[in-house]
């Protein structure tokens, strides 16, 4: 049964949240909750500076608490991260911080994490609807040839974004322009939005072809999903990361042997391959997600960003191992990372603010690097179950 209008009363939504709409929705919600349920989110700490979370929420009620924990210090010797790095993790899953904290310390012990970003750009592809596919080719003529006066366009918008590309895709009569920019030390997502749609806007104003609809996103992007484009050009840092692990850290450190290790990885290569993985890789979605949460990033993103690659090969007695990732998505600035616990997680790492955009998406490349080679040794040695059992098992 529908509930009548006496029973059913929709609350205003609120954008800017005080202590007084915040005790207006706790009153609201009164039939299903009790003080222990209001208390656990909207707490005293929360409680004193509501509008903090302004940026980032509208019908704010408080906040959630996730368990944190931290591995390292891992070693980075990257391109942009230099260093020994504590990483913040923000998980609920028993065992995960051990495994990741297991392969930092057999990374950092082998020498350290090699990292660099190979290519930056984030992209919105908007799409256009013209009459026909002669339309099509003129409209893209014409877009093509206002390359400058479009960057302007788009860059008026932003400080700090810069459109690198456009690039057109045509399927009949709908034309996608992928618009790649970079982002600055940001994530940029709202930022590449705002741009591409001032570039839409003078296209909708000069451009001499007829349009029949256009849309500020195609579904063409990838963004917050798996794509072959973001596996193959890759949509926000490429990062590769790299260590060759000694094979007395394998074998003291991980229980296992370089062997072992290399043998699993093949077996596990060929389920990515059969099951048609987006490339071929054990985790990245945990450690993705632990550090995403932890340091104010689009938990979102995961989806995108647990794209990649991951290989392990035999360098003499030692075991070479990387990833290859093209498409995390993180920002130092913006977004999250003002948050109270977001801020505190990048200080934890000594990247927040300006500057440090570059050397964080190296440390969480180098992070899943950790969490690749702990799994697979975990496996290779009939660890894992008995890990979780030990670790994650309800007490």
């Amino acid at each position: 049964m529908l509930p009548s209008d006496a029973q059913f009363t929709t609350l205003r939504p609120v954008r800017k949240a005080t202590q007084a709409s915040v005790e207006k929705y706790w009153n609201h919600l009164s039939n299903t909750t009790g003080p222990a349920d209001r208390d656990a989110i909207a707490d005293p700490l929360t409680m004193a500076a509501p509008q903090k979370f302004n940026a980032n929420i509208e019908n704010f009620i408080g906040t959630v608490k996730l368990p944190v924990g931290i591995i390292g210090p891992l070693r980075i010797n990257g391109l942009n991260a230099h260093g020994d790095f504590h990483v913040p993790m923000a998980t609920t899953e028993a065992a995960l911080v051990a495994s990741y904290a297991r392969g930092a310390y057999a990374a950092t012990k082998s020498g350290g994490i090699s990292t660099a970003i190979l290519y930056e750009g984030v992209i919105r592809t908007p799409a256009f609807v013209l009459e026909n596919l002669l339309n099509a080719g003129l409209f893209v003529e014409w877009v093509v040839n206002q390359i400058d006066q479009l960057k302007v366009a788009a860059e008026l918008t932003t400080r700090h974004g810069k459109l690198v590309s456009v690039e057109p895709m045509i399927d009949n009569n709908v034309v996608f322009l992928i618009c790649r920019y970079t982002t600055g030390d940001a994530a940029g997502q709202n930022m590449v939005t705002i741009a591409t749609n001032a570039l839409c806007d003078d296209i909708v104003a000069r451009c001499p072809v007829a349009l029949k609809a256009w849309y500020i996103e195609g579904n063409f992007s990838g963004d917050k999903k798996a794509s072959f484009l973001g596996l193959v050009t890759g949509r926000g840092r490429k990062v590769s990361a790299s260590v060759t692990l000694k094979a007395g850290v394998v074998e003291k450190t991980l229980g296992t042997t370089v062997q072992d290790m290399l043998d699993y990885g093949q077996v596990a290569n060929l389920g990515a391959h059969l099951s048609g993985q987006l490339g071929a890789q054990a985790h990245y979605a945990n450690g993705l997600a632990a550090i995403y949460i932890a340091t104010g990033q689009d938990a979102a993103c995961v989806a995108e960003s647990a794209m990649g690659i991951t290989r392990m090969e035999a360098r003499g007695d030692d075991l070479f191992c990387s990833v290859t990732m093209p498409n995390i998505l993180v920002g130092s600035v913006g977004g999250g990372t003002s948050l109270p616990s977001q801020s505190a997680g990048l200080n934890i790492l000594g990247l927040k603010g300006a500057g440090n955009g570059a050397a964080l998406a190296e440390v969480v490349a180098a992070t899943c690097l950790c969490g690749e080679i702990s799994i697979v040794a975990a496996i290779a040695a009939g660890h894992f179950t008995r890990a979780h059992e030990n670790l994650a098992r309800h007490r």
